[in-house]
């Protein structure tokens, strides 16, 4: 395929009358194209193609089809459909009303250029960058984000179902792409042994019979990776992907070094992020919070919330789903500075903060709003010792001064487990001894009391916003980041946000930037329909009382 770049094509003239009879008013497909059919052009997406080959189906237009998709839930064939049955589609495309449109096979030979070109981002930026030029974006304005899962497009395997599906997955890949060898090479009962789904089977139901299939399986494993190992074979089958993956899993999975084959307990599996669960998405990871538990990855949205602009969303980062939220911060941040769109307040639930995140935010003039850890030690817990804001620190002298007026005798700078730098501070033996206040301070026997103290930028932001959250002043101000769980519902209700419709976190990434593209462009319609923003649903009870209440007053 090539592309040869046009100009922006009018309207047929027959198509204009047409859908304007159909649609007096307008639908939302061809809104729109009357505000936004100049955001892109053709010459935006030339570097998707290359310059000589067969001629390609317009970009632009399959870009469109593209957004158009996802904000009316469709699938390939639908969407290709909907381009030869719907006149404001056509209209919007600047198409004939005999147009015959395309196979719905270009779709997704689109997408895989939009994500080989890592071009999803790219277009959220257009779209953002139009809308701020229209001021209906503002730098240094009020934002919010929040997360939610998205289950995988595989279904979650236990253990065993792991193990034999990926060597299932391995032997039929190899016999696809190698089957001279694949023939030659693996023994003719395997084929029989590991045709069905593992999901067919029925699997042994106590623990020592599940362990012997497992290593019956796993030393097939084995001898097919030695096999692909062997000198004689071809390199197309030593440096295949599937055997790569054959490989990690066995590595994960079993102690492969001893003799005879040991499977791994629990407690030397490797970690959630790195275990792969299916070998049809080996990017999925499998995670819990609270009471859901599920196999896939994480989408984090963040929309502006300025109360008399359109809300529309800044920014979309996908994730494994094993990703803490704190670590995904640093990176909003960072891709909205790039679009010149960081906020003056950026309100976000207690996952996403802490003391780096504050004082991050604060080098980069946000206000980062949200209710931060508390002090968990048991002075501060019970109300009636002293924590840590009862002592008095001075940072350049490196000393703390207890409430009793005692000065710490050591000041030893270190990291925590995680690598965070971290100050332990302890105070004299003899003196905390004898000190009449010190059941409320420790409850060691005879030690003395010690604190862990986070560097100075970060403990006086921790402690800063502790104070602050206990305020009246700050619940009401934190009712702001509530709206963004209206934006997760209507992603998840209207967009499927939540199901990843393809395998793999780049192209469930480039999904959510299509998805966040559609959202953008629903919220735009309804700004230019002079639609208000939606208010939070009431309890039907709460309903009834405000009746009831307004029939009283109309009855008096």
């Amino acid at each position: 395929m090539s592309l040869q770049p046009h100009a922006i094509p009018p309207i047929p003239a027959d198509t204009v009358r047409v859908a304007r009879a159909a649609f007096p008013k307008g639908s939302p497909i061809m809104h729109i194209h009357d505000q936004l059919g100049t955001l892109f052009s053709e010459q935006d997406l030339a570097h998707l193609y290359p310059a000589v080959g067969q001629p390609a189906e317009s970009p632009r237009r399959l870009l469109w089809v593209t957004l158009f998709q996802f904000m009316e839930g469709l699938s390939d064939r639908q969407a290709a459909d909907a381009v030869r049955r719907c006149l404001d589609w056509k209209y919007a495309l600047a198409l004939e009303l005999t147009d015959p449109g395309f196979d719905h096979s270009v779709l997704s030979e689109f997408r895989d250029r939009l994500l080989a070109a890592d071009a999803g981002i790219g277009l959220l930026n257009q779209l953002l960058a139009r809308c701020r030029t229209a001021g209906l974006l503002k730098t240094r304005g009020q934002q919010r984000t929040d997360a939610t899962h998205v289950l995988a497009a595989v279904r979650s395997l236990n253990r065993l179902e792991c193990l034999g599906e990926t060597l299932a997955h391995t032997l039929q890949q190899l016999l696809w792409d190698a089957p001279a060898w694949a023939q030659a090479t693996i023994p003719a009962d395997w084929w029989d042994r590991y045709g069905a789904r593992f999901d067919q089977f029925r699997l042994p139901s106590t623990a020592p019979k599940r362990e012997a299939l497992a290593l019956a399986i796993g030393a097939d494993g084995h001898q097919l990776l030695q096999w692909t190992a062997a000198d004689a074979t071809p390199a197309d089958v030593r440096a295949h992907p599937a055997v790569a993956l054959l490989r990690q899993v066995w590595r994960q999975q079993f102690a492969t070094a001893e003799t005879p084959l040991h499977l791994h307990q629990g407690q030397d599996l490797p970690p959630a992020a790195q275990l792969i669960g299916s070998p049809y998405d080996p990017d999925a990871r499998q995670s819990t919070k609270r009471t859901t538990t599920w196999n896939g990855y994480k989408v984090h949205l963040t929309e502006s919330c300025d109360p008399d602009d359109p809300h529309l969303i800044t920014d979309v980062q996908t994730t494994p789903a094993t990703t803490a939220d704190a670590v995904v911060l640093p990176q909003i941040q960072q891709a909205l500075a790039a679009r010149d769109l960081l906020p003056a307040e950026q309100f976000v639930d207690q996952g996403y903060t802490g003391a780096d995140a504050l004082v991050a935010s604060q080098a980069q003039g946000i206000d980062l709003v949200g209710p931060v850890p508390p002090d968990t030690s048991w002075q501060t817990q019970a109300d009636q010792g002293f924590g840590i804001a009862c002592f008095a620190i001075d940072w350049a002298a490196e000393r703390v001064t207890c409430p009793q007026g005692q000065v710490s005798r050591v000041w030893s700078p270190s990291q925590d487990t995680a690598g965070h730098p971290v100050i332990h501070v302890q105070f004299d033996q003899a003196q905390c001894g004898a000190c009449g206040a010190r059941a409320h301070c420790t409850r060691a026997r005879s030690g003395p009391r010690t604190l862990k103290l986070h560097p100075h930028p970060q403990h006086t932001a921790l402690q800063a916003a502790r104070a602050r959250q206990a305020t009246t002043a700050f619940k009401g101000r934190y009712q702001r980041r509530a709206g963004v769980e209206g934006t997760i519902s209507q992603g998840t209700q209207g967009f499927d946000l939540r199901y990843a419709r393809y395998r793999g976190l780049a192209k469930t990434a480039l999904q959510h930037c299509l998805v966040a593209l559609a959202i953008n462009l629903t919220r735009l319609v309804a700004w230019w329909e002079g639609r208000p923003h939606a208010q939070t649903r009431s309890s039907r009870f709460t309903a009834a009382f405000a009746h009831a209440a307004r029939m009283q007053t109309a009855a008096t």
